[in-house]
């Protein structure tokens, strides 16, 4: 699921760049870009730390058993 989001994110943000430049660039566009890419990765890395903690939650309950599979 985290690929998924991560895909989805990487389509928005590359879309909201061309969509920027479609009348021209100029300085808001650079911060627009900024804003969009630091929200991307920030996300990126919440799905990514949620399924490493949910890995070790499940590593304490049940040790003799192999991690399952990210949510």
């Amino acid at each position: 699921m985290d690929d998924i989001k991560k895909a989805g994110r990487e389509i928005e943000t590359g879309t909201k760049k061309r969509v920027r430049d479609v009348d021209g660039h100029d300085i808001g566009d650079d911060i627009g870009n900024a804003g969009d890419e630091i929200r991307k990765d920030l996300g990126n890395a919440g799905d990514h730390i949620r399924t490493e903690v949910g890995k070790v939650r499940d590593e304490a309950r049940h040790p003799d058993q192999p991690a399952r599979s990210p949510r």
